[in-house]
């Protein structure tokens, strides 16, 4: 994965260890998938190919939340699971599906799935 940015992960989820913790599970289940650019962002840590496909954010920076990571993961269809918190249509082609993670054993194999699909459809 290449960096597009100067801000590193490390910036968005300082103070938060457990944070920065579920990013990296994220990353290494991205990078076990395929090459992506990671760009930082004051807000969020994307993933992309020729367009985003999955998001870590900090959902405290925004709202009250006890909740350590956000992983918002951009399809062309919406799916179907208790898992997310929720599921969104921001575009025409995009559902964006929101699971929050609190612990690294939620990137199991069906986040992975989730994750192959959205990076197949990013490229």
């Amino acid at each position: 994965m290449s960096s597009g940015d100067q801000r590193q992960p490390e910036d968005l989820f300082a103070g938060s260890p457990e944070g920065l913790e579920l990013y990296d599970a994220v990353a290494r289940a991205v990078a076990d998938i395929g090459e992506a650019t990671v760009r930082v962002t004051k807000s969020q840590v994307a993933f992309r190919r020729r367009k985003g496909f999955a998001y870590v954010w900090r959902p405290g920076m925004y709202v009250r939340s006890n909740v350590p990571a956000v992983l918002s993961i951009a399809l062309p269809r919406a799916l179907e699971s208790d898992r997310f918190k929720s599921v969104v249509h921001p575009s025409a082609h995009v559902w964006m599906h929101h699971l929050e993670l609190t612990e690294k054993s939620q990137i199991d194999d069906e986040v992975r799935g989730w994750l192959l699909a959205a990076y197949d459809d990013a490229g």
